[in-house]
């Protein structure tokens, strides 16, 4: 019989798998910006929030903070190398879009500065596992939802416009898996941090392919009209 240990690490590098799907998933939408050497109507914010999102669980996956998450620390540290390769593009290519690289140097600057006060008072004024892993687990939980419904300006556009164009397919599809592996690895040792934001990613990812398959066809009836 396998252990509930054995079948966590299992399902935690299936996890890491489709973590790493899901921060790889915006290629396609930075290949045609490259491509087309401007932003468009992209926004950066979504990147943005996945900068900080992956700081945070980083802080909370090492084991001054909580015990035995080596692979919460793996999937999200490349998170944070790609999204930061991201924004680099997004930078580079956002000459025509109003404040597009200010809202990138300012979000940034924002984050580093936050990640560090929490840093600083989590090690100089909590002193146990429990206290801190509480402490970074409830403000990683914050900023992860934040991450899942970031895309939520995007669906209102998608409704307004009848269009999927500028929310990509394979972005809401990992977005909806990754909060279901997650939400089964916090189940199986429990873990109510990693369970909250995550439960709410599957759900928030799921309403995204709804939007996307009933605005699908609108969108291509568009593009061959």
């Amino acid at each position: 019989m396998v252990s509930a240990e054995t079948a966590r690490s299992v399902v935690g590098i299936i996890g890491n798998v489709i973590s790493i799907g899901l921060f790889l998933s915006p290629v396609p939408t930075f290949y045609r910006i490259i491509k087309n050497k401007a932003v468009e109507d992209y926004s950066p914010f979504p990147y943005i929030a996945t900068v900080l999102n992956c700081m945070l669980w980083i802080f909370y996956g090492l084991p001054i903070v909580h015990e035995h998450s080596v692979l919460v620390v793996t999937t999200n540290s490349v998170g944070l190398v790609l999204e930061l390769i991201y924004l680099a593009i997004f930078y580079n290519y956002a000459a025509g879009q109003k404040n597009g690289r200010k809202k990138v140097v300012i979000g940034l600057a924002i984050e580093v500065v936050f990640v560090a006060v929490v840093v600083v008072v989590t090690m100089l004024t909590l002193h146990s596992h429990e206290r801190r892993s509480m402490m970074v687990g409830i403000i990683a939980d914050f900023f992860n939802i934040l991450m899942y419904i970031s895309p939520l300006t995007v669906m209102k556009q998608v409704i307004t416009t009848k269009s999927v164009k500028y929310m990509p397919f394979y972005l809401s599809l990992t977005n909806h898996l990754n909060g279901c592996i997650w939400t089964s690895y916090a189940l199986i040792k429990f873990d109510i941090f990693v369970l909250v934001s995550n439960s709410i990613g599957a759900v928030a990812g799921a309403a995204q392919l709804i939007l996307y398959i009933r605005y699908q066809s609108s969108s291509s009836s568009s593009n061959t009209s």
